[in-house]
């Protein structure tokens, strides 16, 4: 799916502008087509007809030009900005999470911002950003204004062991290899009686994993650490520094788990960088 779009939640609002710059920045590094996508829902207001039925209130004519209007010049505005890319708009009508949802079945990547601002019926919220990050076809970045990230920090991914985290590691390592940032793989364990005994085991397990990685990408720095935490508190930790934080979607479980009700929406509500959840597709 290496040519396929990245596609870009927008609504207009700050939060989707700072996703909007994201995604050009991996479109400039990939050659990607970007395409911003505005999810337009019509809101339903209840009036009594007869028993059980409510109309729908449809908006005129007027708020669909300007949301006809907003996408557009968004998109050239920033085909203007960046000649070497393929840049389009399009709105969609519908739930803006199912919507999204359907439309990342044939995107390569779907970058959100993690909040709209409301306006003609709203894009994103931060359940709606969690919901498509669960549910969504292909990897979703989230992003929150003022958490850019470090331009010249490592790409941070939790593992775990579990397929999903090293779908996730490999998303990783090709981001921090397009970009030539350090890789940073990070593991959370917790000491059994005999401390940190079994740590060597861990890190073991872990350097397998990164092992096709580094044979792949052979100019790539990579530190592997074992972090006696939980994955959340570790991988926020990380995001102090990091330019992204990338979780599989769902882990094993139990302690080194990264289970998306709990990991990643963590990452998404708290992390000071964009977070890419990465999932089989």
């Amino acid at each position: 799916m290496r040519d396929a779009e990245i596609l870009v939640g927008y609504d207009g609002s700050t939060d989707a502008s700072v996703a909007l710059n994201w995604a050009l920045e991996e479109a400039r590094h990939s050659g990607q087509p970007v395409r911003l996508a505005y999810v337009f829902e019509w809101l339903t207001v209840a009036g009594w007809i007869g028993p059980g039925v409510a109309p729908g209130v449809w908006p005129d004519d007027t708020a669909r030009r300007q949301v006809d209007e907003l996408v557009r010049k968004a998109a050239a505005d920033a085909a203007a900005a960046h000649p070497g890319l393929t840049i389009t708009g399009e709105v969609y009508d519908g739930p803006p999470a199912l919507v999204l949802q359907e439309r990342s079945a044939e995107a390569g990547m779907l970058v959100l911002g993690s909040r709209g601002h409301g306006g003609f019926g709203g894009l994103l919220a931060g359940s709606t950003a969690v919901s498509v990050a669960a549910h969504a076809h292909c990897p979703v970045v989230v992003i929150r204004d003022g958490t850019a990230g470090g331009p010249d920090g490592p790409v941070a991914v939790g593992v775990d062991g579990s397929e999903p985290s090293l779908v996730a590691l490999g998303f990783a390592a090709e981001r921090a290899a397009q970009r030539q940032v350090p890789l940073r793989v990070l593991h959370a364990w917790t000491p059994g009686p005999g401390g940190a005994a079994g740590a060597p085991d861990e890190r073991a397990a872990v350097e397998q994993a990164v092992q096709p990685w580094r044979r792949t990408f052979p100019d790539l720095a990579v530190a592997v650490d074992l972090v006696p935490a939980s994955p959340a508190a570790m991988l926020i930790e990380a995001s102090r520094d990091a330019r992204l934080v990338v979780v599989g979607s769902r882990g094993r479980g139990g302690l080194a788990g990264m289970l998306l009700g709990s990991v990643s929406q963590q990452l998404i509500q708290h992390a000071n960088c964009p977070v890419a959840v990465v999932r089989e597709r």
